[in-house]
Parts: C-alpha cells; sequence; structure tokens
C-alpha cells in the first residue's frame, strides 16, 4: 500500500471517524514447569514466527521418558514368553492329535480302549484352556503397552512444548522472565505485538454506516504535531454490527452519549505508528 505524507495541517480535511491504533498482540506463555535455560528475546527486537523464544529444562522428562521405555521392554518380554508358553503347548496339543489318530485306529482292531482315547482327549481339552488363558493374560499385558505408550506420547509432548516458539511474526514489546528462573505452566514469558499490520480502531455514526463497507479503501492519518499528518492508505476490515456508547478516551463530555460503530482499519505500518496513538480517518472522496 502507498504511503503519503502530507506538508501543511491546516490544509487537511476533516476527518470522518476518530480513533487509536491498536496492534495484534499475544502473550506468550510457558506451558511445562522448570528452570528457564535459554531465554534471549531483546524488548524492541523482530522474531519471526517459529522462532525459538525460551528453552525449558527437560531433565526429569527425560528421565520420566526412560523408566517409561524400561516398563516397556519389561511389557514386550512378558508378552514374548506368553507367546512361546502357547507355541509348546500347540505343539503338545499336536502330538497329542497323533496319539488320538493312532488310538482310534487301534480301538477298531480292539487293540486299544475307549479310556485310553477319553484320557488323550482330556489332556488336549485341558492344553486348549491353558492358551485360552494365556490369551486373555496376553491382552492383559498388552493394555499395560497401551497404558505406557499413552505416557510416553505425552511426555513427548511435554518436550516438544518446553520449546517455547514465536506464533507469529513480530516485534518483542515486553519481556517477563530471564534465563536461569523457574517458570511454570501458564506463567507470561513475552507479549508480541505484529505491529506490521497495525489496526485503526474508530468510531462511525449510524448515518455514516451506509457510505462504507468492508474492503473499502480509505486514508488514514496520524498526527504529527507542527509538522502536519502522515497520511497512509487504509483497508475496512470490521464494521461492528451493534451499536455502543462513544468511548470515553476519544470524545467529549457531551458527545459521550451518542450510539456509535466500531470500524477496524488495517494499515500497512511503516515503522512510525505504534499502538496506542490516535488517528483519525477519511472516508469520502471529496475530502481526499
Amino acid at each position: 500500500m502507498a504511503i503519503m505524507i502530507t506538508g501543511c495541517k491546516n490544509k487537511t480535511s476533516k476527518a470522518d471517524a476518530y480513533g487509536n491504533f491498536e496492534a495484534t498482540e499475544v502473550i506468550i506463555s510457558a506451558e511445562t514447569n522448570g528452570h528457564i535455560l535459554q531465554f534471549d528475546p531483546v524488548e524492541g527486537v523482530k522474531v519471526e514466527k517459529d522462532a525459538t523464544i525460551a528453552q525449558i529444562d527437560t531433565t526429569i522428562l527425560h528421565l520420566q521418558k526412560a523408566e517409561i521405555d524400561a516398563g516397556m521392554i519389561s511389557v514386550r518380554t512378558r508378552i514374548s514368553s506368553i507367546n512361546a508358553q502357547n507355541d509348546i503347548l500347540n505343539q503338545q496339543i499336536e502330538n497329542l492329535n497323533i496319539n488320538i489318530a493312532r488310538v482310534e485306529k487301534m480301538m477298531k482292531d480292539d487293540a486299544a480302549t475307549q479310556k485310553q482315547l477319553d484320557d488323550l482327549t482330556g489332556q488336549v481339552a485341558v492344553l486348549q484352556k491353558q492358551i485360552a488363558a494365556n490369551i486373555t493374560q496376553k491382552v492383559s499385558v498388552a493394555a499395560e503397552l497401551f497404558v505406557y505408550e499413552s505416557k510416553k506420547a505425552t511426555l513427548n509432548e511435554q518436550i516438544k512444548r518446553s520449546c517455547v516458539k514465536s506464533p507469529l511474526n513480530g516485534t518483542i514489546i515486553e519481556k517477563y522472565s530471564e534465563a536461569g528462573e523457574i517458570t511454570a505452566a501458564g506463567k507470561p514469558l513475552v507479549k508480541i505485538a505484529n505491529l506490521a499490520i497495525i489496526k485503526l480502531k474508530a468510531y462511525v455514526s449510524g448515518a455514516q454506516l451506509g457510505s462504507i463497507k468492508t474492503g473499502q479503501q480509505c486514508t488514514v492519518r496520524a498526527d504529527k504535531g507542527e509538522k502536519g499528518f502522515s497520511s497512509f492508505t487504509g483497508i475496512i476490515s470490521y464494521i461492528s454490527g451493534k451499536a455502543e456508547f462513544t468511548p470515553k478516551i476519544i470524545q467529549t463530555k457531551e458527545e459521550r452519549v451518542i450510539l456509535v460503530y466500531a470500524v477496524n482499519i488495517d494499515v500497512v505500518n511503516d515503522g512510525t505508528l505504534k499502538s496506542g496513538m490516535p488517528g483519525e480517518a477519511i472516508f469520502s472522496g471529496s475530502n481526499n
């Protein structure tokens, strides 16, 4: 967007709306507890999205993870032992089935008795029940493994969150901690503001609503004192659908009872606009 600088203040047109500039500010907090090992933010310095803000000590988390890994090895060993037991039992059943086939053949020649056959089939039934019991035990042990895996995933996520990163491109405007301090989940570390695009939050009357719409370009001005105004091209990004009383900070006492509508205007910041600065907007083409 183009930036225009006007020279003489007394030659400028009257504004259609007044307000203050606001930057998108984000307070970045710690998500885990522990010592802050690394903390390099400097107020006023720009940071990029996903840049590391702070590194919190993860020693305890890694020790807990090692303990879980050991538990998972133990559980997997138990599962392997159950599988080995079932392999042995299946082999015994296979051998008994061979003997059962022999006894059945011998019974046809009256060379074996029914009791011999019953004893063999009874042994097969017992082994099959042992296999079924082992399978039930294996399911229970596998559930233990799932619990370990869930705990390990939780620790991995905590380790990941111990590296605090910037969620946006912006500028460090406040820092609340230092390296070496102990932090806690939810404790603020820094405040970052996106100053590249700054919003002018202005207010218009109901009569002005018909002449503006979202996406519309307008002129935004910031007071430069005796030097006049700095003028920028802005785009209306939001128009409130609900009326409110005029904010006290920008109007006289008599005008505070007037119902107005909030309007947000996006402006590309050349570095001169700061959050909280007063500004004004000109919507009509005749005022440019």
